[in-house]
């Protein structure tokens, strides 16, 4: 059995009905989109990842983004509650997946709303944040089902993105990556150490092991960046979920702590 797996789910028919929130709205091409999450998920399994489908939610356009459906922390799988009504019923297969893999599964429960784009784990340490998503009883609520394990969670306003991992994710050392123009003023002072990257999509990255990091295509000059820093840039093509404000971390849910 692999110790490292993915969750993952298929794009609906409906995805080009996504909801968008910061950026204007583009055709998106539901073709090209199948094409492009069968090559993320392909990359994945290439290095070393076993990946695990969660059953289709076609009904729900946003379902490919499974990272807001849940946020794990060691053994513990927190069920979110999307800030957005309509993302809701995307919830119920992820919950069904994770209780199968052998997760001990808390819900965040009415009112509070968590989406797992808000939360950004480096080590201990649990950033979530705290914006149109996501609101403080969600807060309050994963704070209360991780801090007995050990988490230090830590409350972050956000405005600019979306979500948290919008504006910054962390590479494998612990240093944040962002891109300035939608960092919050909060965000420049709250982490120790903070690398500014040249385009927006260069913010996100997968850790995939080592010094591998998954990125999306469109940040070339990120890729080099941290190549010249000593990471090795996997690109993988997005462009039809970055239409939808996806980024490379929302299509996958990536589970350690079960097996180790």
């Amino acid at each position: 059995m692999s110790s490292k797996k993915a969750l993952i789910r298929r794009p609906s028919p409906r995805l080009a009905e996504g909801l968008v929130t910061h950026i204007e709205r583009a055709v998106v091409d539901p073709a090209r989109a199948l094409e492009q999450w069968h090559a993320y998920a392909t990359t994945l399994r290439a290095h070393g990842w076993e990946t695990v489908e969660v059953d289709p939610a076609d009904d729900c356009p946003d379902g490919v983004f499974v990272e807001d459906a849940v946020v794990m922390f060691r053994n513990v799988a927190l069920i979110a509650r999307p800030g957005a009504e309509s993302r809701r019923p995307e919830t119920i297969a992820v919950e069904h997946t994770v209780a199968e893999l052998g997760a001990s599964v808390n819900w965040v429960w009415t009112p509070g709303t968590l989406d797992g784009g808000d939360v950004l784990k480096i080590g201990d340490s649990v950033y979530v944040g705290r914006g149109g998503r996501t609101n403080a009883d969600g807060v309050r609520q994963l704070r209360a089902a991780f801090e007995p394990l050990g988490a230090r969670v830590i409350a972050v306003p956000v405005s600019k993105v979306l979500h948290l991992k919008s504006a910054v994710t962390a590479l494998p050392d612990g240093t944040v990556i962002g891109y300035e123009p939608l960092l919050n003023p909060e965000l420049t002072t709250l982490f120790p150490r903070l690398l500014a990257v040249p385009e927006e999509s260069g913010a996100h990255v997968v850790l995939l092991g080592g010094a591998k990091l998954l990125i999306a295509a469109s940040a070339p000059r990120s890729a080099e960046l941290l190549a010249d820093l000593g990471y090795e840039p996997v690109p993988v093509d997005i462009s039809e979920y970055e239409k939808l404000e996806g980024c490379v971390t929302c299509l996958s849910v990536r589970l350690r702590d079960l097996y180790t």
